[in-house]
């Protein structure tokens, strides 16, 4: 159980909600007015799910029946989202068992309800949610006031019921049953006879920049071809800035046919359109789309195609969708769950699935694998924690899916197994008998000898963010390095920030700036205190030797990454491969995943294969002549790291050591030595900030130069009508004619990036940043102020316009007497610091992970993940032992 630090009410009571639009997708209003979203909380939810959908989502009531330990991973999943309330309901009490699945839950709550034990814990996850409970038996009046409702404890008949009312409400309430059974998990969804899906992949539309197209039927466009087109037979375009053939540009949709990777055809006659001359874009429209959902009462009789998950294992669905019947009869006629090793249970339900399958008529299974429903019988009773994180996951994106319209969703079956995480011994059924201990029900799957082996082990978790919290959970549950000759080590340079309570949810809000590695140590063995573990805050790497020493990496059995960068992962992998210790490696990116597992002398390591390198566009083109957001970026970060980060960091040097900084310049002599300079000169001269106003003013100037000045020399020194030395269109795709930007105070965008250089640049010169800097209104005011000086163009500048450039500083044969100069002027400008002076640089990635960490890790896939990595650390303990001899031999 975790630490509380404030109670919430969990009297059972639930008020009405206001139901919601069509779908139980709002836009997410509430009284007529938005819902406001925290930004620094929610940041990388609004990255990957957009604002609109954030606000559906915090418009949504939704119920969770059931708080084993699935439920449990479901409500806290759906509490870090957002949504607008969680009812968590439960008629059952807490038993031992439930303390292997559920974190929330300690040897003291044995005996209470398992909702009312659950409440005030789900709560400290986020006080913008309202979590309340219900301890009665549910009626289907109940599950009106929701949008959607999931049950994970529930029998067919009764699931049958609530099903039919959900799926004939006025509008559909979403019906999600999901049910993990040892080593299985199934889940069904059911969002109603028609469920609109806003966007099913939630990826940007394509683009494509056209450098021809055909006047012919069918007409034949191309592109340019130094980026791949992601169109697809049947995808929807629309065409603008189109050039000679202007009857393209009315908006309307038209379907590609042909794609290929730089062309495709439209099915439209333009041969008596215009000639195309230049420009043009190309993008991909996106439509909704309607899914028409069964009834799960229909669904059973007719499944229809299943969700699969591992090909090799093609015709297991249908096997695992008549066991999960089949154990709906066996408790329907016995009461209980078959028991675990037990010879005539797992001949009854046999039987049972046998019956069924006899009765299934358009389904029929003509070979049926009795192995695996033995497994299956065995360990129906236990709900495993790595079972539970991963359909937990699945299920808290399901409802976020049903709640918002985004991504697709699950239709309608879904079934999974992991039976070859059981040991490779054949299993005596007296060590699968409980022992009276919270692990019985992990012992009921996988033996006592394989949870001795658990405990006796030694752990390395290396970070201990969002994967990292999910890691130590599932471990401390599993009761991984528990007995007194093991040890579970974390270490995380890293502290707690706002932005990381919305998925990393061992912390709280009154850790924040507290060391993320000691927070998550001291939760993780509130959830079970015999977890032997020590938290470093030490960063892994080649710096750090003397602390993760050869004796302490012998003494590993396992190390985990929670890792955040390629960088580190490469280096824990080749600690690994050193030390001949398995490797858990994942990662996530928005809503998409990774995971490996690596055996010494067995499986391939992290390292041994990349990514191709990414395509480095030329350096005119970044600075000059951007055609995709991709070069905007670049230029951001180029532009962010030369002005906050290099520049503060090469005034720093020239202060700390005025001689040894002016010899090394001069002797250097070139011009990226002579460009140095004069961004330092400049730092500390004209451009010297002493008061936040000075920031202001440095900001709106640069807004100047970037968006207007730049511009306008650019279309000065190559005017739209130029031409190349052939007699080509000098703006020929890809190049695109700019405009310059008219600065306005009331352009949100415009007054943000003045806010964000603004306190940026004062961080640097270390100057107190006002309250009222984030203030919109003030600070428009403030800019407003600021005086532009009119810009003029001038002739015979040099843009480079070479592709095959690697530096933009041009040349001079007065660079020596130049950088004399700059260094003189930079000695009378060090004259008027103050004693002392240094500027603080900034660096990207730690303002980025702050800010604005756009599409780093997503809690609901890192739950899912973590469970791939737990089970692939039983079957790496069961196999170490066993075969390590062989494994070794090699080396």
């Amino acid at each position: 159980m975790l630490p509380s630090k404030r109670s919430a009410g969990s009297d059972g009571a639930q008020s009405k909600r206001p139901k919601l639009g069509d779908n139980g997708a709002s836009n997410g209003t509430r009284n007529g007015v938005p819902p406001a979203i925290d930004e620094d909380l929610h940041s990388r939810q609004l990255a990957v799910y957009g604002r609109e959908t954030m606000r559906r989502l915090f418009a949504s009531d939704v119920l969770v029946s059931g708080l084993n330990g699935l439920g449990a991973e479901i409500a806290k999943n759906l509490a870090l989202a957002g949504v607008r309330s969680v009812t968590v309901h439960d008629v059952k009490d807490v038993d031992m068992w439930d303390l292997s699945a559920n974190f929330f839950l300690s040897d003291q709550d044995i005996g209470n309800n398992r909702a009312l034990a659950c409440v005030s814990k789900l709560q400290e996850l986020n006080n913008a949610v309202l979590v309340s409970a219900l301890t009665q038996e549910l009626t289907k009046e109940h599950l009106s006031k929701f949008q959607a409702v999931v049950f994970t404890d529930i029998s067919l008949d009764k699931a049958y019921e609530f099903d039919d009312y959900c799926h004939s409400h006025h509008p559909p309430i979403a019906f999600i049953k999901a049910q993990v059974s040892g080593l299985f998990g199934s889940v069904f969804c059911d969002f109603g006879p028609e469920f609109t899906v806003l966007d099913v992949d939630g990826e940007d539309p394509h683009t494509g920049i056209i450098a021809s197209i055909s006047n012919d039927s069918p007409a034949m466009v191309s592109c340019v071809d130094d980026e791949r087109l992601e169109f697809q037979d049947g995808d929807l375009v629309v065409f603008s800035e189109v050039q000679g053939m202007e009857e393209l540009n009315d908006g309307k949709p038209r379907k590609v046919k042909n794609a290929r990777p730089f062309s495709f055809t439209i099915e439209e006659d333009t041969g008596s359109y215009g000639v195309y001359s230049k420009g043009g874009i190309v993008t991909q429209v996106k439509e909704p789309k309607v899914l028409r959902f069964k009834s799960l009462r229909d669904a059973m009789k007719d499944p229809g195609d299943f969700l699969l998950s591992d090909f090799s294992k093609f015709e297991r669905s249908p096997v695992i969708h008549l066991a999960f019947q089949a154990l709906d009869s066996f408790r329907k006629e016995h009461g209980r769950y078959p028991t675990a090793g037990c010879e005539q249970d797992a001949q009854s339900f046999l039987k049972f699935v046998a019956d069924i399958n006899e009765a299934s008529i358009d389904s029929k299974q003509e070979k049926i694998d009795d192995k695996l429903l033995r497994h299956f019988a065995s360990g129906s009773r236990a709900v495993l924690n790595p079972m539970a994180a991963m359909f937990g996951g699945i299920v808290g994106q399901e409802v976020v899916k049903a709640c918002s319209g985004k991504f697709h969703p699950l239709y309608q079956f879904f079934y999974f197994d992991s039976v070859e995480s059981l040991p490779t011994y054949q299993l005596d059924p007296q060590d699968l008998k409980p022992s009276n201990s919270r692990y019985d029900a992990q012992i009921s799957v996988f033996g006592s000898k394989l949870q001795k082996k658990l405990q006796d082990a030694n752990i390395f978790i290396v970070g201990s963010g969002a994967l990292g919290c999910e890691f130590l959970k599932n471990l401390a549950l599993m009761g991984v390095s528990c007995s007194s000759k093991s040890k579970l080590t974390i270490t995380d340079d890293d502290v707690i920030e706002k932005s990381n309570l919305s998925r990393q949810f061992l912390f709280r809000d009154w850790n924040i700036g507290q060391a993320k590695s000691t927070v998550a140590a001291a939760a993780a063995r509130a959830i079970n205190p015999s977890l032997q573990i020590g938290a470093l805050q030490n960063r892994a790497c080649p710096d750090t030797e003397s602390v993760f020493h050869d004796t302490f990496w012998d003494g590993l059995d396992v190390v985990i990454n929670a890792l955040d960068n390629v960088n580190a992962r490469m280096y824990m992998d080749m600690r690994c491969l050193y030390f001949q210790k398995p490797l858990l490696e994942s990662g996530t990116l928005g809503a998409k995943c990774n995971t490996q597992m690596v055996i010494p002398h067995l499986t391939e390591n992290y390292g041994a294969s990349r990514d191709p390198p990414e395509k480095q566009a030329p350096m005119c083109t970044v600075h000059s002549f951007p055609h995709n957001i991709d070069h905007c970026l670049t230029w951001a970060r180029s532009e962010f790291e030369g002005l906050l980060e290099k520049t503060p960091n090469e005034v720093n040097s020239f202060l700390s050591n005025p001689t040894q900084y002016s010899a090394a310049m001069r002797k250097a002599g070139d011009a990226q030595a002579r460009e140095l300079l004069e961004r330092v000169s400049e730092c500390l001269g004209k451009e010297r900030c002493i008061t936040f106003e000075d920031c202001i003013t440095w900001a709106r100037l640069r807004f100047e130069d970037y968006f207007s000045n730049r511009v306008k020399q650019l279309t000065f020194t190559f005017p739209e009508d130029a031409s190349t030395s052939t007699g080509t269109p000098f703006w020929s795709a890809p190049k695109r004619f700019p405009r310059p930007l008219q600065f306005s105070a009331t352009d949100s965008s415009h007054i943000h990036l003045i806010m964000s250089a603004s306190i940026l640049r004062a961080e640097s010169f270390g100057i107190a940043i006002p309250d009222w800097a984030k203030n919109t209104s003030k600070l428009a005011d403030a800019v407003n102020k600021v005086a532009v000086p009119e810009f003029e163009p001038k002739k015979g500048v040099n843009i480079v316009t070479d592709e095959k450039a690697t530096n933009l500083s041009s040349a001079s044969v007065d660079d020596v007497a130049v950088i004399d100069d700059l260094l003189s002027k930079l000695e009378e400008c060090a004259k008027n610091l103050p004693p002392g002076f240094q500027m603080k640089p900034i660096q990207f990635e730690k303002v980025f992970q702050h800010l604005y960490a756009s599409l780093r890790f997503k809690d609901l896939f890192a739950f899912c993940l973590c469970k791939c990595c737990c089970h692939s650390l039983l079957f790496i303990v069961h196999f170490l032992r066993d075969v390590a001899n062989i494994l070794y031999s090699y080396c």
